[in-house]
């Protein structure tokens, strides 16, 4: 049973707190391979500032150096918003004999039980966690409940399981990239120098001239 990572996101833009904690959770977990999935629509998120096209350009820029990275655009590419139980059904209809891990943050795992079809995305893949070193999986919450339930050491089903595991998140926001990009500020360090370079050649992100 080969493990296949799946990490969704709007990319906008990609950048390395997206990139080492996916990094050490393929070492950690033994993924065969780590999907990046750039969103369409976000259901819970304002529209991305780049387009589909240019946020797909630079995941691809991104990742081109980890072979066991991969860019998927099966959200682009499908009509309406991106709910993450209706890609894992695609991707499960793919992979029938490999088991999905949905990768995510504390951040987004405490609100996994406002998930649309939150139950079947537990039917169809496992779950990882990723937090810092020290902290531990929030369980004062509905979704710590849903974890406790479900918490194993290791997976060792295609699906139903959930583990946490410590790596190293860099206090990186896409949001944070864009404001200084906007105020004319380096973002050297934060991101890929291909994917700033991107940025740069396509005009992304600068700061927005006012009408007079």
């Amino acid at each position: 049973m080969k493990l296949i990572g799946i990490n969704g996101g709007t990319f906008d833009p990609i950048h390395n707190g997206h990139l080492r904690p996916a990094l050490e959770a393929m070492q950690q977990l033994n993924l065969t391979e780590v999907q990046f999935i750039p969103c369409k629509a976000p259901v819970h998120k304002d529209a991305a500032n780049a387009s589909s096209q240019q946020r797909i350009d630079m995941v691809g820029l991104a990742i081109q150096s980890q072979p066991k990275f991969v860019l998927n655009t099966l959200e682009i590419d499908k009509d309406g918003p991106s709910f993450t139980v209706e890609t894992l059904e695609i991707l499960k209809q793919k992979y029938p004999d490999d088991a999905l891990v949905l990768m995510m943050g504390t951040d987004n795992f405490v609100k996994f039980h406002t998930w649309h079809r939150w139950q079947d995305i537990i039917k169809l893949a496992n779950i990882a966690i990723l937090h810092r070193p020290g902290e531990s999986v929030p369980l004062d919450c509905t979704s710590g409940t849903i974890y406790q339930s479900h918490k194993v050491t290791e997976f060792t089903q295609p699906a139903g399981q959930m583990l946490d595991i410590e790596v190293t998140q860099l206090d990186i926001s896409s949001t944070r990239i864009r404001n200084l990009l906007e105020q004319g500020k380096s973002v050297e360090y934060l991101i890929r120098p291909c994917v700033l370079e991107y940025i740069n050649n396509h005009k992304l992100y600068q700061k927005r001239e006012e009408n007079v």
